[in-house]
């Protein structure tokens, strides 16, 4: 196994105790609008390397979330790497599993 694969493993793992052991996150609302969008990504910004602020604003679940009649789940998200099981939103930038989501899913 790569470094990068062992540091995404950790990570991954990581995230999935955080979530599991019930870290609030901000599902709701769902980033709508572009200035939503751009108001999520500016406080993912400032929270620079704190994943536990990035689960929080990102607002990150174990299972998707039925909204606007589509599942948001982040294996349908466009910034979803299926061959890695990353999210390349470069304000988060973290390995996810494919049934997760976090409110900047987009098609």
């Amino acid at each position: 196994m790569s470094q990068a694969a062992t540091l995404d493993a950790e990570v991954l793992e990581r995230i999935r105790s955080l979530l599991a052991s019930g870290l609030e996150t901000e599902a709701f609302p769902r980033a709508d609008t572009q200035e939503m969008t751009r108001d999520i990504i500016n406080r993912l910004a400032a929270a620079g390397d704190d994943l536990e602020a990035k689960l929080a604003i990102s607002g990150f679940t174990l299972q998707p979330v039925e909204y606007g009649g589509l599942e948001q789940a982040c294996e349908t998200c466009m910034y979803y790497l299926v061959h890695r099981q990353f999210c390349e939103l470069p304000e988060l930038a973290v390995p996810v599993e494919p049934q997760w989501s976090c409110r900047l899913w987009r098609i």
